[in-house]
C-alpha cells in the first residue's frame, strides 16, 4: 500500500477557555519518533511528522491534563519502544495501549505491563492497511485477559455490524475508538450510531468521545460531532473516556487546535460531574485503580 503523507501538528494551539478538573486525562493521544531514534515501520500506510514527548507532555501542561493514554498507532508496527520511552518519562502520569505480534508471548506482555501497558489495539480501518486477523485477536485477548487488561478497537462504522458478535464475544472490557468513525453528516438516527449504542447496552464495551475532527463533515470547530459525544457521555456515563487523539494522524485537512478541542468539552460533558466522570474517573478506573480507595 502507497504510503502518504502527513499534515504537521498545529503549531501553537490555543489555551482553552474551560478550566478541566484535576487529574484530567487524555485517554487518546501518541507519539511518533523522533524517527532517528524510534524508525517508523516498513510496512506503514503513511508517514507521520517527528511527534516527540517532549511536544506532548509541553501540549498536555498547557491544555491542564495531568495524565494521559498513549495509543501505539500503526506507523510504528508492533515496536512500541516510542510509546514505552513516553511512559517512564512521566512519572506514573501515563499508560500505554500496546499494538502486538500475533505470536505474542506471555513474557513479552508482562514486559509491556512493567512499562505501564494497560491494553491492547486492534485495526479494522481500509486506509491503515490489512485488518486484524480475527483468530489471532481471539488468542491475543485470552493471553491479556491473565493481566486484567483491556482491547482497544478501532473500525470504520460500515464494519460494526460484521465485527460486534466477535467483540460480545471476547472475555475482557472493549473499547470502542472515535466514537465508532461514524459520519456526522447523516445524523443520531443512523444505523452506524444506533447499533453502536445497542452494542453499548453490554456493560463490557466503552466508548472514546474523541475524533470530533475525523467524524465531522461540517470543518472546524466540528460542532456537528457535539451530538454524538454528548449522547454517549448522558447515555453511559460511567464508560466514556476523552482524547485529544494528538497528533492527528491522517488528518489531511482542517488541522485541529487542541484547545478549541478541549473546549468542545464544554457542549459534550456540560455538567461537573459528568465532566469529572469523563476525565477523571472512568480513566482513573481503566488505567489507575491501584489509586483507588
Amino acid at each position: 500500500m502507497t504510503q502518504s503523507q502527513n499534515l504537521p501538528f498545529h503549531p501553537s494551539p490555543s489555551k482553552p477557555k474551560i478550566a478541566l478538573p484535576p487529574g484530567a486525562c487524555d485517554a487518546h493521544c501518541h507519539v511518533f519518533g523522533p524517527a532517528t531514534r524510534f524508525p517508523f515501520a516498513p510496512e506503514r500506510t503513511y508517514t507521520p511528522v517527528d511527534a516527540p514527548k517532549e511536544t506532548l507532555f509541553d501540549l498536555h501542561r498547557m491544555l491542564g491534563i495531568g495524565r494521559s493514554v498513549l495509543v501505539q498507532a500503526s506507523c510504528h508496527g508492533t515496536d512500541n519502544a516510542a510509546m514505552l520511552d513516553a511512559i517512564a518519562a512521566s512519572d506514573g502520569r501515563y499508560r500505554g495501549v500496546a499494538m502486538v505480534r500475533n505470536d505474542v508471548t506471555m513474557d513479552e506482555l508482562r514486559r509491556l505491563h512493567e512499562g505501564g501497558v494497560r491494553g491492547v489495539r486492534f485495526n479494522f480501518v481500509s486506509h491503515l492497511g490489512k485488518d486484524a486477523d480475527l483468530d489471532a485477536v481471539r488468542a491475543i485477548v485470552e493471553r491479556i485477559a491473565e493481566l486484567d487488561w483491556h482491547a482497544v478497537v478501532h473500525f470504520d462504522a460500515n464494519r460494526l455490524e460484521t465485527l460486534a458478535p466477535v467483540l460480545k464475544s471476547l472475555p475482557v472490557p472493549m473499547i470502542i475508538d472515535h466514537m465508532g468513525r461514524v459520519d456526522a453528516s447523516r445524523g443520531t438516527e443512523q444505523p452506524a450510531f444506533r447499533m453502536l449504542l445497542d452494542l453499548m447496552q453490554d456493560d463490557s464495551f466503552w466508548v472514546k468521545v474523541c475524533g470530533a475532527e475525523r467524524i465531522s463533515r461540517a470543518g472546524p470547530p466540528f460542532a456537528d460531532a457535539v451530538p454524538f459525544a454528548r449522547t454517549l457521555v448522558e447515555r453511559f456515563p460511567d464508560r466514556v473516556l476523552w482524547g485529544t487523539d494528538w497528533p492527528h494522524p491522517n488528518i489531511k485537512k482542517n488541522m485541529p487546535d487542541d484547545g478549541h478541542l478541549v473546549d468542545l468539552l464544554a457542549d459534550i460533558a456540560p455538567d461537573e460531574t459528568a465532566l469529572r466522570r469523563l476525565l477523571v474517573d472512568n480513566p482513573t478506573r481503566l488505567y489507575w485503580p491501584e489509586t483507588l480507595g
